[in-house]
């Protein structure tokens, strides 16, 4: 391989998840800067430590409304358009149930379900008012939390595709923990894996070329725990406050921006395969790619010839036939 066409990579582990960028240039003082322009806007969003605007918010619910800076007010209120869709699987105010499943985190448990119906008076999305005038935030309820885990990857990697593109960079990747987000196209393409479902860490069931295009998938194999033979994934319902509970493993949307695609693989969860489907052909700058169950791989557009199978306990099957 030629020194023009060589990929560099650089690592980090930000926002509790392995994250890599790959540049046509090698420039460790470019990936610097990006690494440091992630750990501002995960100081600005994160819920897993007591300081940040987000939980700043959080502190002040039921008491007061909390002026925050543009970025995270133009996020909550991207969030808070995402919960008010009709029947939304996605939903800013399912903080109080999230933590206390505490999915993924040291003592995770199935909450009694009377605390679960407690805890779901605290979720409520019509009552995080957003003050447009002065760009703050009001909970309306003592004890409600914002969390923005389901939304700030994707954002984050726009604003790292956005910087990377002012710096003059035409090819390159980032991937936040599984939020890839791609620029250009390099000789032979942006080859993207699609995981397999509890497998081990590099089996994969196909890969998708793109160009300019984000990935994000979401699967119930990411975060999960057992208990009394039963499987509890970190998807929550912010309808009945227990994990989701469908024909999926994972979903994976590809769009332009990974904020829709971390939007759209929650709504996509809450939907199911046939009705996802149907959504998205009105949404033809949107593609899906679900894996169910019963080792089904569905694709939602026809455009998704991209799209490679490689295992074959899998079978390929596109909704649009």
């Amino acid at each position: 391989m030629s020194d023009t066409t060589r990929v560099y990579s650089y690592s980090a582990i930000l926002m509790g998840s392995p994250i890599l960028l790959k540049l046509f240039v090698h420039d460790e003082a470019l990936a610097s800067r990006v690494f440091r322009l992630i750990k501002q806007y995960e100081d600005l969003l994160t819920v897993n430590r007591a300081q940040s605007q987000v939980m700043d918010i959080n502190h002040a619910a039921g008491q007061r409304a909390v002026k925050v800076s543009s970025p995270v007010y133009a996020l909550i209120k991207c969030a808070k358009a995402a919960s008010e869709l009709p029947q939304s699987a996605f939903n800013l105010a399912i903080g109080p149930l999230v933590k206390r499943w505490r999915i993924g985190f040291k003592g995770d448990s199935v909450p009694p379900a009377d605390e679960i119906t407690h805890l779901l008076t605290l979720t409520r999305h019509e009552q995080v008012i957003l003050n447009d005038d002065d760009e703050s935030v009001f909970l309306a309820q003592p004890g409600m939390e914002i969390d923005l885990g389901a939304i700030a990857k994707g954002y984050i990697a726009d604003r790292v595709r956005d910087f990377l593109r002012q710096e003059g960079v035409a090819q390159g990747l980032i991937n936040l923990g599984g939020n890839v987000q791609t620029l250009g196209m390099p000789e032979g393409g942006w080859s993207i894996g699609l995981k397999k479902p509890f497998s081990t860490a590099g089996a994969m069931i196909g890969t998708l070329d793109v160009e300019n295009k984000s990935v994000v998938t979401s699967g119930v194999y990411e975060r999960f725990f057992e208990q009394d033979g039963q499987l509890y994934h970190h998807i929550l319902d912010p309808r009945t406050g227990y994990p989701l509970n469908n024909e999926l493993n994972s979903v994976t949307i590809v769009s332009a921006n990974s904020i829709d695609g971390d939007i759209w693989t929650t709504l996509m969860y809450g939907m199911g395969v046939e009705k996802g489907c149907a959504a998205l052909r009105a949404r033809p700058d949107i593609e899906a790619i679900f894996v169910t169950k019963k080792k089904e791989v569905v694709l939602s557009s026809a455009h998704l010839y991209r799209f490679t199978l490689l295992d074959n306990e899998y079978r390929l099957t596109d909704s649009t036939v």
